[in-house]
């Protein structure tokens, strides 16, 4: 039985809408050009690069490399064709970024080669170039098998025993360069950590979708903040643990730290409190601490940096020699840069993979070296702009996760280079030689690619 006032409310007429109702569209084809463009701008760049490499390193250029470089070209421009296909409304300074990165690395590795006298398939840049056809064909696997990425969140637990997996793996092979975080399959090797990050960012991401209330609404207020209470400190404790089990079993400080930070950095954009960066930080700078002084490693690693020219450091087995030398070669660069093919980067140890960020400082200088951090800092922006705008929660806690640790790993290597923090052996993404960070870090491109490309297919109504 309805009332007489309700009766009148639903028997009146309805004003008629004035004016017309359209529906707004991006227009894909102009965010598709724009890419484009600008994917032009990146491989001639990297062409220029590798043209300069040539002409400082032996004075003339040299065509050898040209045919794999177009290759590469093909590769990165059928790319961008698959993403006018299957993901026209994705953003178009992601792949030009990621293709200019992963350019520079190859001219530098090149340069390095020039320099140690390497030829044919001795030469590590033939083989970064081999890994990076293999991760842009991943990458664009990626983008057009992945349609919709809310996928991902019915296998967050399968992402979880696989992140786990590949963080145990390299326990029972031999360590390299004293840490254990390879994998060597004959005349392969293999860094499953850096494909375990992605994992573990799609569990973290599931998990704390399904966890969020309990960790956000409940706690205990003291002065300003609100903390959690002790029965919801196990996901970051049992994190915690992990990070220190890394620490201590595969002596690598920087898989721990990225791992833990990671984490942090999720759970504090999923429950907006800010007592949870304090409680993770304090935790972390305590098992450090206590790291620094039962491990030997971690102590001999925070001597380096706090002393790098005592002579005690700089003499001692895996001293401060390579944190020295990488110092004098960013000095030698001064503001402007030697010029490719003109420093001596290649005194430096390991300078094609933990050092190549003070190689392209000392014949880039300062100024080159803005221009890649520069880089890296659009290109985290535009993962976190894509979280932010992000529809679903799942997929705003992944876009922000997977933009955050490339802006993470950046800051520990760079950070540890020019001595802002101890020196860690992870790889600078896209720069740096080695397969398994290129891999990574190219899916990681195309999960991006695919996320705001859900986030933009968006249609608003209009009213006029």
């Amino acid at each position: 039985m309805t009332s007489p006032t309700s009766s009148v409310v639903d028997a009146a007429p309805r004003p008629p809408l004035t004016g017309t109702i359209r529906l707004r569209l991006r227009a894909p084809s102009r965010l598709r050009n724009l890419e484009l463009l600008l994917l032009l701008g990146a491989c001639a760049i990297n062409a220029a690069a590798i043209l300069l490499v040539q002409l400082g390193a032996i004075g003339h250029p040299d065509w050898s490399l040209a045919t794999l470089g177009i290759g590469l070209s093909v590769l990165v421009l059928a790319m961008h064709v698959a993403l006018r296909v299957v993901a026209s409304d994705a953003d178009p300074f992601l792949l030009p970024i990621a293709t200019v990165l992963n350019g520079l690395g190859i001219a530098m590795i090149y340069r390095l080669d020039l320099a140690k006298g390497f030829e044919g398939w001795d030469m590590a840049s033939i083989r970064q170039i081999a890994w990076t056809s293999i991760a842009l064909v991943l990458a664009i696997a990626v983008i057009v098998l992945l349609r919709n990425h809310r996928v991902l969140y019915r296998f967050r637990l399968t992402f979880a025993l696989a992140g786990i997996v590949l963080l145990v793996i390299p326990v029972f092979f031999r360590p390299v360069n004293g840490a254990n975080i390879w994998v060597q399959l004959g005349p392969f090797s293999f860094q499953p950590g850096e494909i375990g990050k992605i994992a573990l960012a799609v569990f973290f991401a599931g998990f704390l979708v399904t966890a969020r209330d309990s960790l956000s609404m409940i706690g205990r207020k003291v002065l300003w903040m609100t903390f959690p209470r002790a029965r919801d400190l196990g996901p970051l404790l049992v994190v915690f643990a992990a990070s220190m089990g890394v620490l201590v079993f595969q002596k690598d400080l920087g898989t721990a730290l990225l791992y833990f930070g990671l984490f942090l950095v999720m759970l504090y954009v999923a429950t907006g409190r800010s007592s949870w960066i304090l409680l993770g930080l304090g935790l972390f700078l305590g098992g450090a601490f206590a790291a620094s002084r039962v491990l030997s490693y971690v102590g001999g690693r925070i001597d380096a940096w706090l002393e790098p020219f005592a002579r005690a450091n700089y003499e001692g087995n895996g001293g401060s020699y390579q944190l020295v030398q990488g110092l004098f070669g960013l000095s030698n660069g001064g503001l402007t840069g030697t010029g490719l093919g003109l420093g001596r980067p290649d005194i430096t140890p390991l300078a094609e993979s933990d050092y190549i960020v003070a190689s392209l400082g000392e014949e880039l200088g300062l100024v080159g070296l803005f221009a890649i951090l520069a880089l890296y800092l659009l290109f985290v922006s535009r993962g976190f702009r894509i979280g932010f705008a992000g529809q679903d929660d799942f997929g705003r806690l992944l876009a922000v996760g997977l933009a955050f640790v490339v802006g993470l790993q950046v800051f520990i290597v760079i950070g540890g280079v020019t001595r802002v923090i101890p020196l860690t052996g992870l790889t600078t993404p896209f720069l740096a030689a080695g397969g398994s960070s290129l891999v990574a870090n190219w899916m990681i491109v195309a999960l991006l690619l695919r996320l705001s490309d859900s986030v933009r297919h968006q249609p608003r109504t209009v009213i006029e």
